[in-house]
């Protein structure tokens, strides 16, 4: 009897240990199956389907919203009580004061408009709108080009006299007479103004615009810090402890590649070295934001290091190199060297002044004031700088569109992910539940 009761011991366990292999492999397929399912999650795939969990996401930030502002109530109360009543009296009041009212409004939708595109630029974890590229080259670009034109560098008619939300600066459409006379002389058919003249021009809306990318940089800090002392890992992170698929691209492979990189060297992290990953174009720094927030680095170490890196050297670097590019002296040194290549190749030294009157006459036709033709040249002006209009507005048009079913699209996952994590969670007690009673 001892001995049947002492054989059928081991026997008895097999059932648990298969019943546990069995919930295993069923969770490990419900996880398969939620991941095939927010990949999926898309506005191309499934648009109602995304739109209806985007709703519910908003629906929930708001309600969070409401909660906060009623806890706070007090706070908000003596903020309406001394700033918004005292705002809106100055607004609707005639007076004195009516004119820098609306100074300070000026001023306040200029560094508004400047660091929200800047917030734009760098917030979504990769996936943020390239304002720079959009918006501050471009208006950086124009008014070098204007002010080579006009040999002028005083073309504002304020700080805030930039390119804006609907609105064109004063200076763009301007005749370069209505300035007045140049200030800088032209030599060999072309103005030169030095670049630390133009700099201080477009300085202002450069350095807000990084300081915009700086709080943009914020948002994954904080998530991480906030999972670090929740006790767990971020999500990005966690992806990066897997080992390199096959089925990923060359270009993917690398960029994952890198950021296993930047992980295990994160010891390193410090304010030097956060410092020069914020100072250069680098697509990677969202990674760099997490790593400081999963790892414990001060918020002030990362903040200043960011914003000292973001606001002053790369926008620096980024603005004097546009300057540069639209200014006569950097055409002026590529002109130069391409003449003493091209004039050492034989047969060509023959053929260098014909190309050398194409450049000039290329150059004078961008780079110099406009002279005052027939109407049927105004006409042709007029329809270029429509068809030129229209085909920057249709792509930054697209580029908005892009970025909004992006924003659209990683909520809906996000929204959809914390569902699943709370039914997974629901159905790994059950089976370490069902698994405990087994044994």
């Amino acid at each position: 009897m001892g001995r049947r009761k002492t054989a059928a011991a081991p026997g008895a366990a097999v059932p648990a240990r298969g019943s546990s292999r069995a919930a295993d492999g069923v969770i490990s397929e419900i996880r398969e199956k939620h991941k095939l399912e927010l990949e999926n999650l898309t506005l191309t795939k499934h648009p109602f389907r995304t739109l209806h969990f985007f709703m519910l996401a908003m629906l929930q930030y708001l309600k969070r919203l409401a909660t906060y502002i009623l806890s706070k109530r007090a706070l908000f109360a003596v903020l309406i009580v001394l700033v918004v009543i005292p705002g809106v009296t100055l607004l609707v009041t005639d007076g004195l004061h009516k004119k820098h009212v609306q100074e300070f409004l000026n001023y306040a939708r200029f560094v508004l408009w400047w660091v929200s595109l800047g917030v734009a630029s760098s917030i979504g974890l990769g996936s943020g709108l390239h304002t720079f590229v959009l918006y501050l080259g471009p208006h950086i670009a124009l008014f070098t080009i204007k002010a080579v034109q006009c040999g002028r560098v005083d073309l504002k008619s304020a700080p805030y006299d930039t390119i804006l939300l609907k609105q064109a600066p004063s200076w763009l459409d301007k005749k370069c007479s209505e300035f007045g006379s140049p200030m800088y002389p032209a030599t060999d058919h072309s103005v030169m103004i030095p670049v630390f003249d133009l700099l201080p021009q477009v300085q202002l809306e450069a350095v807000l615009w990084g300081i915009g990318t700086a709080l943009g940089e914020l948002p994954p800090y904080f998530i991480s810090r906030a999972a670090r002392l929740s006790g767990s890992e971020l999500e990005a992170v966690k992806e990066l402890d897997v080992a390199p698929s096959t089925e990923d691209g060359p270009v993917a492979s690398n960029v994952n590649r890198t950021k296993r990189w930047l992980l295990s060297h994160s010891q390193h992290l410090n304010f030097f070295t956060i410092l020069i990953l914020a100072s250069v174009p680098n697509p990677l720094f969202d990674l760099a934001g997490i790593m400081c927030g999963q790892f414990g680095i001060p918020f002030w170490e990362f903040f200043f290091a960011t914003l000292i890196g973001k606001a002053i050297i790369k926008t620096h670097i980024q603005t004097l190199f546009i300057i540069s590019l639209c200014n006569n002296q950097l055409l002026y040194l590529m002109e130069k060297e391409l003449i003493w290549i091209f004039g050492h190749i034989p047969g060509f030294s023959a053929n260098l002044p014909s190309v050398i009157a194409k450049l000039h006459s290329a150059k004078e036709k961008y780079l110099s004031p406009p002279a005052s033709g027939s109407p049927s040249s105004q006409i042709e002006d007029k329809q270029w700088n429509f068809s030129f209009a229209f085909i920057w507005n249709s792509v930054v048009w697209l580029v908005l569109m892009n970025f909004f079913i992006k924003i659209v699209t990683s909520t809906a996952q996000d929204y959809r992910k914390r569902q699943q994590d709370v039914e997974m969670e629901l159905i790994t007690d059950s089976s370490s539940l069902s698994h405990s009673k087994t044994n």
